[in-house]
């Protein structure tokens, strides 16, 4: 019984901070959305700008070679990152990201490509990805020389922020079962994870990978349910990165799960998928249909997460240009409209808090019942089985 009052206290003061949280974070997401990032640096002859929704939008889910967190009095506040570049003949070159000025200057042969860039030379804006690092001559001029960039992105950054979180929790808890003991009712953060760590275990991995495979795997979901759901979160952060809504994050994410299930399969799942036990003027047909059905699941994962966060992510900052788009046009109707505003951020914040659980759970979950259709046992086995069974009862 005390351990459940203590489980029931510890969740009611977390749910309590919790929609205060959801709420500050709501109003100060004002604070670092007021202003696009890349017109702060438009030369002062040029006729000020009205507020641009898309380019705003963008420019907060897309990745980026600094972390731009807010705009204090029409100035950007941004956290300079390392790019590394690598060019055939000329090497590795690393510097700070800070040196492009925000995409107004070249350094050291290279240039990043921006929407200023490309109106000031004339560029085709479909040959050049705005955001791409390229390289350029003494005229400030494209080379067309192919490089390879490696640089630490915001995206990047955050995953490994999310890394060291993770683990740091792991550690923590790990070491408060060693301190305390696990029969000694759980404390703080032990005993808000404790119960996630169980239904993982307990209603994810072991109903769908069979027999002692299921602890050998147990650690693997949790790491992917733990830090997608950390990256979730930190998204829901104003000024943090849109990690889980970028697709060659989840596109890694889904290959990792292939890969894990690909090394899983034994010859009775490769049986199954060549040879199904189906008429044979039916195994042209579902053969093809099986070996689809292998590489569609990972991209189902793939495609799923992305959307989902990123669509959220979406919504969220249209809500609030709402603000700013009725503000342009008259000053009282933007102040008269950000109460609505802030209401309906609090209700998709909240809403988004339960779908970063609920697409952690989703790619977990999946992730193990592929694991577990690719460890499938042949038919006549899983039959002594049952009938062992029933000889001993």
């Amino acid at each position: 019984m005390r351990k459940i009052s203590d489980a029931v206290i510890s969740f009611n003061l977390f749910k309590h901070r919790l929609v205060a949280l959801i709420a500050v974070l709501s109003i100060s997401g004002f604070s670092s959305f007021a202003n696009p990032h890349e017109s702060q640096h438009e030369e002062k002859h040029e006729e000020k700008k009205g507020f641009n929704a898309k380019e705003v939008i963008l420019g907060h889910v897309k990745d980026a070679h600094d972390w731009h967190l807010l705009d204090i009095a029409g100035t950007p506040v941004t956290i300079p990152l390392p790019v590394i570049v690598y060019e055939e003949g000329k090497g590795v070159t690393s510097f700070s990201s800070s040196n492009f000025h925000h995409g107004h200057a070249s350094y050291a042969g290279y240039r990043l490509v921006n929407e200023h860039y490309l109106h000031e030379k004339g560029l085709n804006p479909a040959e050049y990805t705005d955001g791409k690092i390229i390289a350029v001559d003494a005229n400030d001029m494209p080379t067309g020389a192919k490089i390879y960039d490696l640089s630490i992105t915001k995206n990047i950054t955050s995953m490994i922020i999310a890394a060291i979180l993770l683990i740091w929790i792991m550690l923590s808890v790990a070491k408060a079962y060693t301190t305390r003991g696990s029969k000694k009712a759980p404390k703080g953060f032990q005993s808000l994870l404790e119960p996630v760590i169980i239904f993982i275990r307990d209603e994810v991995v072991k109903p769908n990978i069979p027999g002692v495979a299921a602890e050998r795997y147990t650690p693997f979901i949790l790491t992917i349910f733990f830090f997608i759901l950390i990256n979730n979160l930190l998204g829901l952060v104003p000024g943090s990165a849109n990690v889980t809504g970028n697709i060659a994050v989840t596109a890694a994410l889904a290959l990792i799960s292939f890969l894990s299930t690909m090394f899983a399969s034994n010859k009775h799942f490769w049986a199954h998928t060549l040879n199904p036990p189906v008429p044979g003027w039916v195994k042209p047909i579902l053969v093809p249909v099986e070996i689809i059905g292998i590489f569609t699941k990972p991209v189902s994962l793939m495609i799923r997460l992305f959307a989902n966060i990123l669509a959220g992510h979406i919504i969220i900052l249209s809500i609030i240009s709402l603000v700013f788009i009725f503000g342009s046009l008259n000053s009282g109707a933007g102040y008269g409209f950000l109460p609505i505003t802030v209401l309906f951020n609090i209700v998709m914040m909240m809403l988004e808090l339960l779908v970063a659980f609920i697409q952690a759970f989703i790619f977990a979950n999946l992730t193990a019942v592929f694991i577990g259709q690719a460890m499938e046992v042949a038919h006549d086995d899983h039959h002594d089985h049952h009938g062992d069974d029933h000889k001993h009862h």
